[in-house]
Formats: C-alpha cells, sequence, structure tokens
C-alpha cells in the first residue's frame, strides 16, 4: 500500500471517529465571551493566545488584533488565557441567553523568569537542533507502551524501524551514539540486547518527567561527548520549583492500567514546601503482544521498574536532591513453531509465482535478564546571587544475562498463493537443523563525581564544571551454532559448527571530564542576539587518549515571528566497551580483541536552522539543514537491535540532511506536528583497513557505501482532535514512515564437509530494507470522578488503540536458509489495547 492511500485511509478513519460522538445540542441555550488581550507593559494588542474553557480542550485563539470571540451555553465558565513568553491568566465569566459579554485580559511577561531559569542550567529550547516533548503527549501517543524513549520517534531526524525497541538512532548516527540525562545524572541503555522485545522498559518514566528536552545535533559542552543527541529529562520536584509552589502540601498522583502494562505514581511536599518527593512503579507483562509475531510460542516477559527522587531546601540558598532507579526486565521464551511467508506473487500469466514458507518447529527455551540500580545525590549551594555552584555523586550498574538452548528443524516449501494454508500445500525445497547455545553475561560499573558552577555577569553567563568517572567491565562468553542437514552431493547427513566462542574478560578503567562555556548577549536589545561558546577536555585511561571539542552556538531574533539559528562544533565519542571488543568470533579471546590504540570517534558538525510562528493559525514552521564530517570512524553493522562492531578506526564519511517540522494548535489546546526528514549517511574504509582484508572482503568494501543508521526519508506526525459536541472525548493519531535501512546480503562462501557450503557476507550495505509503515489511533474518553479529591479534582480517561490499524507487514532484520534465500523476520501486526488512565 502506497504512504499516499495511507494517510487517505487514515484521514477518513480520523474523520469516523469524530462523527461517532456528535451529538445534537437542542436543549441548550447559547451565549458570547468576547474581548481583548494586551500585553501588560506597552499595553500592545496579542495575537495568538489561547483561550480555554478550564478543565476542558474546548476554546479559540486570539487574532491579529489581540480580540477573541467564544460561543458557550449559559452559565458560569473560568476562562485560562495564556501564551508563549507571558505568564497564564485566570478569569471566571458569566454567559447569559442570547447575549454578549465583555472580558478584556492583560497578560505579563515572563521573559524574567525565563533568564532565572537558563541561568540556572536549565533547558534552552531556542538552542540549535533543540525539541522539546510534552511529557502529557507521551500519555496520549498511541503506543505499545507508555516509554519517552518510544514517543521520540515522532521528532525531526529520528530514524524509526521497529516499535518493539527504546533504543533510537538520529541523524544517521548509531544506538550508542546518544547521551541521556535524567536530573542531570547520565543513564545508559542496555549493552547486549539481540532483540527489541527483549530490552524491557527504557529507565525514562515520563509520569515522572515535568520536562524533556531533546538536542537532536549542535549541543553545547556542557552535555559531554557523543556523535549524535543529547536527551535532558527533569523529574518533578513539588515544593523545590516543580509542580508546586512553595508551601504547597497537596497529593497528586496517577494510575494507569492496560492489557499490555500498569504503572503508578505519587508526589508531593511537606515542611511548608520545603521538602519535596515524588515516586513511580511500572510493571509489564506483555506477553500477549510479543506473540503477534511469526514465532510462536510461550511468551513470558516480566518488566519491573521502581523510581523516586526526593528534595529538601535547607535555606534559600542551599538544598540537596537525590535520585533513585531499580529495574528488573526479564524475557524468558518456549519456542514452538514459526511459519514466515516470502518471496513474490506475480500477478503475470508469463511469469510465475515464486511464493515460499519457512516453517520451524522448535525445542528449547531461551532467558534474558537485565537488571539495572542506579543511586545519585547532589548538593546545590548558591554562593551568592550571581555565583551557585553543584556537586553530585552517581552509581550506575546493571547485569545482562542471556541464556539458550534451541534447536530448530527448518523447512524450506514452495507455496501455491493461490492454494490454502496446510501442509498439502508445501512443496519441499529444503530441510536443516540449527542448534543454537549461549551461557553469557556482563556486568557493567560506573561510579562518578561531577562539580558545576555558574557566574552570571549580566552580559556574560559563565559555567563551567569537570566529571571523574571510573568504570568496570566483566564479560562472560560462552556461545555456539551448530548447522546440521544434507550434504549437496548425497543424502548423509552432515552438521557444521558455525562459531564457537567460551572466554571471560575484566577490566577497569578511568575517564576524566571538564569544560568551560560562555553565553552573551551580544546587541544591547537583550536576548536578541544571543552567542554561546565552549569548550571540553576528556581523557579516557583505556587508550590514554585526550581529546579537545570546542563549540560554538547562536541564536538571532529577526523579528517578533522569525528566528534563526546556528552551529558548530567537535564532538569526541570515546569508545564504551562493544567498541572496544569488536568481534571476538573466530579469535578465540576477548582479550584479543580489545584494542589499546583505538581513538575516540569525531564529528565536525554545522547546523543552520529557522523557526518562523503564524499567530493567527497558531503553526510555527521550522527546519534545520546540517552536516557531519566523520573520521576515526569504528564500523559496525546491525542485527534487529544487536550492534556487532569492527573493534578498529577502519572507516571515515559524512552524514547531511535536512529535517523540517510544522507545529501547532489545528484545534485550541491540542498541539499536533508533521515532520519530514531527508538523510544521507555515506562512509569509506580507510587503505590501510582494506589491504587487512582478504581479496574477497575487499572487493566488498571497495568505494563509497551508505553507513548502517542511512535512512534517506523519514515522516512522523502526531495528530490530535477533540469530538464536535462532546468535548470529553479526544482522538489521537501517530503515523510513521521510514525508507529502508542498508544492510548486507549474504553469499554462498566456499564448500566445507561434503559439498556443504557456507555462509559469507556480499557487498557491504548493498541491500535495503522494505520501508516501514506504521499507523496507531487511540480515542479516549475523560471523565471527572471528583470535582474536590486530596489534592484537587479526581480524572478517568479511557482509552481504546489500535496500533498498526492498517496491518502493515514491517521487517526489521533477513535470516538465511541454508540455500542462502533470506527470510524476513517481521514485527507485530495489528493489535488491540484498552487503557485506564486515573489523575488526582
Amino acid at each position: 500500500m502506497r504512504l499516499r492511500h495511507v494517510f487517505i485511509i487514515g484521514a477518513y478513519c480520523l474523520l469516523g471517529w469524530i462523527s461517532v460522538g456528535t451529538a445534537p445540542v437542542n436543549a441548550q441555550t447559547w451565549g458570547t465571551v468576547s474581548g481583548t488581550v494586551t500585553d501588560s507593559v506597552q499595553g500592545a494588542p496579542l495575537p495568538g493566545v489561547t483561550v480555554l474553557v478550564e478543565g476542558t480542550d474546548f476554546g479559540t485563539a486570539t487574532g491579529p488584533d489581540g480580540s477573541y470571540r467564544l460561543e458557550l451555553p449559559t452559565g458560569r465558565y473560568t476562562l485560562r488565557f495564556s501564551a508563549v513568553g507571558f505568564s497564564s491568566e485566570v478569569d471566571s465569566v458569566v454567559v447569559t441567553k442570547n447575549s454578549e459579554t465583555r472580558l478584556d485580559v492583560t497578560l505579563a511577561s515572563s521573559v524574567l523568569e525565563m533568564e532565572e531559569l537558563m541561568v540556572a542550567g536549565g533547558p534552552a529550547p531556542d538552542r540549535p537542533g533543540v525539541y522539546k516533548v510534552d511529557p502529557a503527549d507521551v500519555q496520549n501517543m498511541p503506543t505499545p507502551f507508555k516509554d519517552g524513549f518510544r514517543a521520540l520517534k515522532t521528532t525531526p531526524g529520528v530514524a524509526t524501524n521497529s516499535e518493539l525497541t527504546q533504543q533510537y538512532s538520529v541523524r544517521g548516527g548509531g544506538y550508542n551514539e546518544n547521551l541521556v540525562f535524567i536530573n542531570g545524572f547520565e543513564i545508559f541503555f542496555p549493552f547486549r540486547p539481540r532483540q527489541g522485545e527483549q530490552e524491557g522498559m527504557g529507565l525514562l518514566n515520563p509520569a515522572l518527567a515535568s520536562d524533556i528536552t531533546f538536542y537532536t545535533g549542535g549541543f553545547p559542552a556542557e552535555y559531554g561527548g557523543k556523535l549524535s543527541s543529547a536527551l535532558d529529562v527533569q523529574y518533578a520536584q513539588p515544593g523545590q520549583g516543580g509542580s508546586g509552589e512553595p508551601g504547597e502540601e497537596s497529593l497528586d498522583g496517577s494510575v494507569d492500567l492496560s492489557t499490555l502494562d500498569a504503572s503508578a505514581h505519587l508526589q508531593s511536599s511537606a515542611l511548608g514546601g520545603d521538602l519535596g518527593w515524588s515516586f513511580g512503579a511500572r510493571r509489564a507483562e506483555p506477553g500477549r503482544f510479543f506473540g503477534t509475531q511469526d514465532l510462536k510460542g510461550d511468551y513470558s516477559p516480566r518488566f519491573t521498574d521502581l523510581q523516586g527522587t526526593v528534595a529538601y531546601r535547607f535555606s534559600d540558598r542551599v538544598s540537596v536532591e537525590a535520585l533513585g532507579i531499580w529495574a528488573d526486565n526479564a524475557f524468558e521464551l518456549e519456542p514452538e513453531e514459526r511459519t514466515t511467508y516470502f518471496g513474490v506473487i506475480s500477478l503475470d500469466p508469463d511469469r510465475p509465482s515464486d511464493f515460499k514458507a519457512l516453517q520451524s518447529t522448535l525445542s528449547g527455551a531461551r532467558s534474558d535478564g537485565y537488571t539495572t540500580a542506579f543511586g545519585g545525590a547532589r548538593l546545590h549551594v548558591d554562593v551568592t546571587d550571581r555565583l551557585s555552584m553543584a556537586h553530585d555523586i552517581a552509581h550506575f550498574s546493571t547485569k545482562e544475562t542471556e541464556s539458550f538452548d534451541i534447536e530448530s528443524d527448518r523447512r524450506v516449501c514452495q507455496v501455491d498463493p493461490t492454494g490454502e494454508a496446510s501442509s498439502a500445500n508445501c512443496f519441499l525445497r529444503g530441510e536443516s537443523t540449527v542448534t543454537r547455545f549461549a551461557d553469557n553475561s556482563v556486568e557493567v560499573r560506573r561510579r562518578t563525581g561531577r562539580g558545576r558552577y555558574e557566574l552570571d555577569l549580566g552580559q556574560h553567563q559563565l559555567e563551567g564544571g569537570w566529571h571523574l568517572r571510573s568504570l568496570r567491565f566483566e564479560d562472560n562468553i560462552e556461545e555456539k551454532t551448530v548447522i546440521g542437514g544434507t550434504s549437496q552431493r548425497g543424502r548423509d547427513p552432515v552438521r557444521i559448527r558455525v562459531d564457537s566462542l567460551t572466554d571471560r574478560a575484566v577490566f577497569n578503567e578511568r575517564q576524566f571530564g571538564a569544560y568551560l562555556q560562555d553565553a552573551v548577549d551580544v546587541l544591547p536589545a537583550e536576548g536578541r542576539l544571543t552567542v554561546t561558546g565552549g569548550v571540553r577536555a576528556d581523557y579516557f585511561s583505556f587508550n590514554d587518549e585526550w581529546t579537545v571539542s570546542p563549540r560554538l552556538s547562536a541564536r538571532f531574533s529577526a523579528t517578533d515571528r522569525l528566528t534563526l539559528t546556528g552551529a558548530w562544533g567537535i564532538y569526541h565519542q570515546k569508545p564504551t566497551y562493544r567498541e572496544l571488543r569488536g568481534d571476538p568470533e573466530g579469535i578465540g579471546s576477548i582479550e584479543e580483541t580489545l584494542n589499546r590504540d583505538i581513538q575516540s570517534q569525531r564529528s565536525v558538525q554545522y547546523v543552520l536552522g529557522g523557526e518562523y510562528f503564524f499567530p493567527e493559525q497558531r503553526l510555527s514552521v521550522r527546519a534545520e539543514a546540517y552536516y557531519k564530517d566523520l573520521d576515526n570512524l569504528i564500523s559496525y553493522t546491525i542485527e534487529d537491535v544487536r550492534v556487532n562492531y569492527s573493534g578498529e578506526n577502519d572507516t571515515y564519511g559524512y552524514t547531511y540532511g535536512l529535517d523540517l517540522q510544522v507545529r501547532g494548535e489545528l484545534v485550541p489546546g491540542l498541539e499536533s506536528w508533521f515532520n519530514y526528514s531527508y538523510l544521507v549517511a555515506e562512509e569509506r574504509f580507510t587503505g590501510e583497513a582494506l589491504s587487512s582484508y582478504s581479496n574477497r572482503l575487499r572487493e566488498a568494501r571497495q568505494g563509497l557505501m551508505p553507513r548502517p543508521a542511512d535512512q534517506r526519508h523519514t515522516f512522523s506526525a502526531f495528530v490530535q482532535d477533540y469530538v464536535p459536541g462532546d468535548k470529553s472525548w479526544k482522538v489521537h493519531m501517530r503515523l510513521l514512515y521510514g525508507s529502508g535501512l542498508p544492510y548486507t546480503p549474504t553469499n554462498p562462501g566456499p564448500e566445507v564437509a561434503e559439498g556443504v557450503q557456507t555462509r559469507v557476507p556480499g557487498d557491504r550495505m548493498s541491500g535495503r530494507l522494505p520501508a516501514y509503515r506504521r499507523v496507531d489511533v487511540g480515542a479516549t474518553k475523560r471523565i471527572e470522578v471528583v470535582e474536590d479529591g486530596i489534592g484537587g479534582p479526581v480524572h478517568l480517561e479511557l482509552t481504546l488503540e489500535v496500533l498498526n490499524m492498517f496491518d502493515m507487514d514491517n521487517t526489521v532484520d533477513y535470516s538465511w536458509t541454508r540455500g542462502f534465500e533470506r527470510v524476513p523476520k517481521r514485527l507485530t501486526p495489528r493489535t488491540l489495547n484498552a487503557r485506564l488512565h486515573l489523575t488526582f
């Protein structure tokens, strides 16, 4: 199905949802509220101000002259007036029958509050490559799990090719090229998952989040060294400048239940607001969802996550905060059978169909576990009104285990596509038996100390900091793969051990880093032109390497509607364990693959962008172009979500692209957006690397070739609307499209025992997976259960979601039969999910 057909059908479905809830309101009488919204300083009219009826999504927006007009049933209402850069105002009004009530409002500028936030080191949404993610949108977005990482797939520049994984690729980068911070503490993704469903839940709990800022490129020196992106998440701290003002001690929280997962969170403050805390718990058992794939069996995933944060203010100048995370993700599977159809169905009578089926009968079991623990504490001191400092310590540890012993009896059949799906419609093409065994584990421990210092000098905002980290990795590997079948020269059975490795490695290393940056107001008009320059230096004991990374960014407010941004910088990524280890298969020792001469990968980035705001339509249009000059790259391949590195600085290349976004309120109070990204990511092997390969591998790696995350075209959208006649109903739609990612096909290799041929890689990245297409929709009914509960109104939201609404087949990877035929590994089909969300 072509993409434009998908969107047309999706639009009709959305209109259908809307029309279902439309109802006559003959019994009601109506009146009108109108007025003008002005600036409190100059008295100028404010266009584009959102005017909402409190507690609903019904409203309008002011026009170019600052005026608004709203028709409502008779009665008393509370209206909320809000606009970017201004403090919100709330006022009440009485609407009478067939008459017009006048309500003029003045909004005060909130620029001073924003400046204070930036001085305190908060995320800056006006920097290049920065996108804000509203935690409320994460809750509303129809996804299998309410995971903040999966919500990033609707951000420009993010590749999309699987709904099962929490990992993401940004602007052509690899999965491990992304920084993630929660409350300023760095956290990490799993190290060695093979498939997306094994990963569990990401460590970002959106129910606790008050602010999510995503840098897709050009991020400043304070965020450290990675090649692609930085995600800055702030959890709410009631009573400490979070969800409540000092002194407010109400209890807020939520409970979320669905057919796939459940979660709950609480937050409150005490001691007059000096003590604030929040706590969240999540549990998911999505066996039913995973079981919709081609591989059938007894799926038993159990994902558990506990998180909490606490902050205490000793005085107006001294405060402490702490963050704790514990996650235990277990994935167990007893596979039974798999039937995957592949090939070509031809409607041309002169061209016969070549349609096949891979039928597998499996026995055995697999078990994967990811247990993660994190604890961090920070002391913040405002030394003077202009000077502040923060010091923190953090401990991150994870133990990942992988155990499986599975035997698969495979049959490849020629299938008549017009016949019935039965054993009779299976003309045998070949048989084989594959036995896979593994008993692997990796334990990682990171301990970090950090200091951060900020000085306000008026036009200059100085900031500096340092960090010192110790790392310990302990890796245990025991795995093998055996393929059995019938030889090509006879009928005798043959068993071939494809790979086998048993080894253990332990190493301890240290990292050090420091940075200094300055944000300067260049022009006399405050905030008109802001330039931020910085430099950071990093050291890694493993390869005894120092790197220096200067960075520069600028923001220019050309008019009230047009903003221009630009950035340049050098980014170094220190090799972590997987890049260091490379692929030990066939070598027999992990230690032999640890390359002590390896260098940090480097990217020189250029970003140029602009944003224009249309106040009458409440829409903003944003465009960003970027170019990355890449060298010292460590080549890798991707199998599902498993990244296999070469362990050598063997390639260099470039990435360039364009990100476009249209964002705004298509209906008052509900934000929607549409994204399109174009990307080219290519690399070339160095002459030294090519000279070390055999003739066959050298030919397969010659010339310029796509990088593994070279997804040329992506489109994503998130659309929200309410049902006319009943504003308690809302409809949400998420659309994702990503052109095919490259992969390396498999070709016949040298013959071994009894004429059986081995498999060898073909030309590197010469194939393309099919495009990824997905439409998820959800309808939500909001009910006010109690008007005045423990901490305020209690609301219940009932949601029905249709995931993969058009039941599109998506392929994340290929496996290969003994006859070198590629068999797609498909993702999840259409799935229904019901959800209950209670807030208080």
